[in-house]
């Protein structure tokens, strides 16, 4: 699906002129004892400064063909957008943090490295000041307004949006903006007439085509709404959400075949897909077929284990509750196309695009749980945990989601370096739900992160007590108690952990099996313990992971266990491509250099491991290697010390 749009317009291009796509990035997950499993662990830590390091964040943004054909529609860079507060019932944040600068030049030139470090929170402040000084200035103005609606700050964007289509009217994001305002108001011609100019008449504009069918349905007018989606035509993707679309349109208007229809094409074209699976299996119990919907959420079960939306639908099932329908007006309607696109781009880790999306969305639906959940976790990937706190904490009270946003605000806070409240507030979760084994571990996990083994292992040991019969959803459970025991050096315990997570792993999800096998692996061979199998393990975990610079490092490990010099070097050197600042892989890479004999190489990776911040217990051993090099000793294999398996 992905193919390559220019899109960025004259005003994106000079106010964030060194954007870059962020990666969908949750942390790494090394291998190597050094490191740790950090799966479901807190991001690093801490806010990006405004520096001028921040413009160094240069490259091209990827296109992402659903999204990119949306905003390039709209006239939108898509790169250039960061999130943040949302006022009028959005997300929202103290912005007197930041300290306008005094002059205009001074708060432009903020706003650039705001934009740069993707904090549109400061980037809104600098640039409001700045159109206060040059009320005239169209361009400006144009910058400011897309700051606001990246921000979230809806008024001050639909003020700036009003003066923008006055100056152009085909300036597409304006249009946009006030034509979901109007939807809002259920201004509902008013709405169609607005976002008839902000699109270029393409049947591919999705959100414009998708969002006028929506103001149709709110006026009553379902013919017309279910002609104006049929327009949509083209890719896979793009017939998904038209089918979609017209199956909650034609469900409003309680046509039950047409929905059944169109909801049923959606979904069997991607049943792994949370949000068609939850209105599909509503759908069904609406229509009194609850063995239907009970399979439907079942099934999806298998695939992801245990997801609170799933398993709140079927314990509702069993006892005989109502499933109500998800979308009931043209607001909500509108705000679901708008989540959709954004967990679109969020999925294929286009997070800028999909926060201009989720603000829309809830704008119009301000309730929306999975828009809010799937906010929050931007905002977390971009550092603005304050704000993620905010998203998380208004998912309401009665949504499935919500325990699962209460632990995203413990990890939030971790990630802050507060460590203490994240305790705190975690063990406040877990004294009000003494059994929920997501609290437990979460808990367990920023013990980790803090290097609080023996309390991590503590609180595992809990959760598990908790288990009658172990299954797929738990064997993260048992791989991060695994990965706790292994630190505090009850390797007995850790193995028997490690190899209890890989007899619960389902086949879905081969690429977590992978990581298992990568730290279970490395650990048997940095032990001298059963090579043999340890080192198809390494193979295995290389083949389900062959980008992982971790895992390709335990190999490259392996093979220097086994006195196999050249093919540990093939294998690290191409893990230090893949990850050069790991510390542990130039000393490994290091340690192969001076075995084949390159030993100016290998004194430069030690010097490199040395300056990348190394575990303490480390330091003193790559610094005696810098110093005089390594001690020369048989190779573990010739030696005879290392225990074959069952050893």
């Amino acid at each position: 699906m992905d193919r390559t749009i220019p899109i960025c317009d004259r005003f994106f291009s000079k106010l964030w002129p060194n954007c870059a796509g962020l990666a969908l990035v949750a942390g790494d997950v090394k291998g190597h004892p050094a490191g740790q499993s950090n799966l479901n662990a807190p991001r690093k830590t801490g806010r990006m400064a405004w520096s001028i390091l921040a413009v160094m964040l240069n490259g091209p943004m990827r296109s992402r063909a659903i999204i990119r054909a949306c905003l390039v529609s709209l006239g939108v860079c898509a790169a250039a957008m960061a999130s943040a507060r949302q006022a009028d019932a959005q997300v929202t944040r103290q912005v007197e943090r930041f300290e306008p600068a005094e002059s205009i030049d001074g708060n432009y030139l903020s706003a650039l490295i705001a934009g740069a470090a993707k904090d549109s929170s400061a980037a809104a402040v600098f640039l409001r000041e700045a159109v206060k000084a040059d009320p005239r200035n169209a361009e400006l103005l144009e910058r400011a307004f897309v700051a606001f609606l990246a921000d979230g700050s809806m008024n001050d964007a639909f003020r700036a949006a009003e003066r923008l289509v006055k100056i152009d009217s085909s300036n597409g994001l304006a249009q946009l903006a006030l034509g979901v305002r109007a939807l809002r108001q259920k201004q509902y011609q008013t709405a169609r007439a607005i976002l008839h100019r902000s699109g270029r008449g393409r049947a591919a504009d999705i959100t414009a085509t998708l969002i006028t069918g929506w103001a149709f349905a709110g006026a009553g007018e379902t013919a017309k709404a279910i002609e104006t989606i049929d327009r949509l035509k083209g890719e896979s993707t793009y017939n998904q959400f038209r089918d979609y679309n017209a199956g909650l349109v034609y469900d409003l208007a309680n046509n039950v075949p047409e929905a059944t229809k169109r909801l049923k094409s959606a979904f069997d074209a991607e049943r792994t897909q949370l949000r068609l699976m939850d209105v599909w299996g509503r759908f069904q119990a609406r229509r009194g077929q609850a063995e239907a919907a009970k399979l439907t959420y079942s099934d999806f079960d298998k695939i992801l284990p245990n997801h609170p939306v799933a398993r709140d639908a079927l314990n509702r099932l069993e006892k005989g509750e109502p499933l109500p329908r998800l979308i009931s007006t043209a607001q909500q309607g509108a705000a679901e196309v708008l989540y959709g696109l954004g967990s679109v781009g969020n999925r294929q880790g286009d997070e800028i695009a999909a926060q201009i999306y989720l603000r829309l969305a809830l704008y119009l639906d301000p309730t929306h749980d999975l828009a809010l959940l799937t906010l929050g976790d931007i905002l977390e990937r971009i550092k603005q945990f304050d704000d993620a706190i905010v998203a998380y904490e208004r998912i309401p009270e009665s949504s499935p989601l919500r325990g699962s946003a209460e632990l995203q605000v413990g990890l939030s806070l971790q990630a802050m370096e507060r460590t203490d409240e994240a305790v705190a507030h975690l063990k406040a979760v877990i004294e009000r739900r003494p059994d929920d084994l997501d609290a437990l571990s979460t808990l367990g996990n920023v013990y980790q992160s803090r290097k609080r083994h023996a309390e991590a292992v503590e609180v595992f040991d809990k959760a598990v007590s908790k288990l009658t019969q172990p299954g797929a959803a738990h064997w993260a459970l048992f791989y991060q108690r695994g990965a706790a025991l292994e630190r505090i050096k009850q390797w007995d315990r850790a193995e028997a952990d490690f190899r209890k997570a890989l007899s619960l792993i389902p086949p879905s999800l081969n690429g977590n099996r992978g990581l298992v096998l990568n730290y279970l692996g490395y650990s048997l061979v940095d032990r001298h313990l059963k090579i043999d199998e340890a080192f198809e393990m390494l193979k295995t975990a290389v083949e389900l992971r062959p980008r992982d610079a971790a895992v390709i490092d335990s190999l490259g490990w392996a093979y220097y266990r086994l006195g196999r010099y050249e093919d540990a070097l093939r294998e690290l050197e191409r893990a230090v491509q893949l990850k050069p600042s790991d510390s542990v892989i130039n000393d490994h890479l290091g340690d192969a250099y001076w075995k084949v004999g390159r030993k100016l190489e290998a004194s430069f990776q030690w010097n490199h491991a040395r300056d990348l911040n190394p575990e303490p217990e480390d330091l003193p051993r790559i610094l005696k290697k810098i110093e005089s090099g390594l001690e020369e000793t048989p190779n573990a294999a010739a030696a005879g010390d290392v225990k074959k398996d069952g050893g």
